[in-house]
């Protein structure tokens, strides 16, 4: 099956690319973008076009866009009235209306429409579901999960700029939204904060939410004036605790240029903390991460072979909490 990529920004270069092209089934035809040095220095052999030159290539079964938030809507519509498949980057669209009228028209036009949410394949988070539906610390009362980094200077790039869809909660907070519905389902209130806290911040780039359940707290946040660290992942129960203190290491291995699929691809060697009531914590292993399993589940979907990784409906779910700021 044929794929087209709209947006060779760090997104689109980094997992998009990458990851379909090590997808067997796949074939990465064309990438709009209007850096074709750029392209063609990664992927000589793929055809850079314009995105309405892209929507109207008849060999082309698959779109993935890769743009500004605020073009998802335009051209994942225009993707599916011209009769392609559609994957939309996270987030889905910049509100909650956008991604129920892009899912209408979807199942109007008998076409698949997913969204890219692709840390469901993390080893931090895989580790940790594993355990709690293991029922290793028993019912959850509280879980915290972060994605914290140390980026003193705001960069000139769209996402820390003022326009829409920008900003660390629009940014991270789908991961952190996803992972927790993955877990928890629907919460019954919500509390959302929003921060500027480095110099010349034009957006936020401190979030913090607060998901609420029957017998459970979810603690979701992000910053980028973290210089410690932070554990990725905290959660405690009434049969004990869990930690894992280093996040998933795909996106390094990518940006490092190795090849998803290749010797040591998504390997955690930093392991999984349960601590007992008794207060002895004992190491877990990591399970490995694997972020090409969307692409790959999605080609199965495609053929008829197994269900779509991400529908539009779950993502309508994470888009429900993303804009309840």
């Amino acid at each position: 099956m044929r794929v087209g990529l709209i947006g060779y920004g760090f997104v689109g270069k980094t997992f998009h690319a990458p990851l379909i092209a090590a997808t067997k089934g796949l074939e990465l035809a064309c990438i709009a973008s209007t850096q074709a040095a750029r392209v063609h220095q990664d992927w000589p052999g793929v055809r850079v076009c314009t995105p309405e030159q892209l929507l109207k290539s008849q060999d082309v079964e698959l779109v993935v866009i890769a743009s500004p938030n605020e073009t998802h809507v335009s051209l994942a519509s225009s993707a599916l009235r011209s009769g392609k498949h559609v994957v939309v980057d996270k987030p889905f669209t910049l509100h909650l209306h956008e991604a129920q009228q892009l899912t209408q028209l979807a199942q109007s036009q008998g076409k698949i429409l997913s969204v890219f949410h692709n840390r469901r394949w993390d080893s931090d988070f895989l580790a940790v579901r594993k355990a709690i539906e293991s029922g290793l610390i028993g019912r959850v009362v509280h879980f915290e999960s972060h994605f914290d980094r140390y980026r003193p200077e705001v960069r000139d790039r769209w996402r820390e700029q003022d326009v829409p869809g920008s900003g660390v909660w629009y940014d991270l907070g789908p991961h952190l939204i996803d992972q927790a519905l993955q877990l928890f389902g629907t919460p019954r209130h919500i509390q959302v904060h929003l921060g500027k806290h480095r110099a010349g911040a034009q957006t936020d780039d401190w979030a913090h939410a607060v998901l609420e359940y029957d017998h459970c707290h979810v603690l979701l946040h992000a910053s980028m004036l973290v210089a410690s660290g932070s554990p990725r992942f905290t959660v405690h129960g009434e049969k004990g605790s869990l930690i894992k203190r280093k996040p998933d290491i795909q996106e390094a291995q990518l940006l490092a240029g190795i090849q998803p699929g290749s010797e040591g691809w998504g390997i955690d060697p930093d392991p999984l903390e349960f601590w007992s009531p008794a207060g002895v914590m004992e190491h877990l292993a990591t399970p490995a991460g694997n972020q090409g399993a969307y692409y790959a589940q999605l080609r199965d979907a495609l053929q008829g072979l197994g269900p779509i990784p991400v529908t539009a409906e779950q993502a309508c779910q994470v888009m429900s909490v993303l804009a309840a700021t």
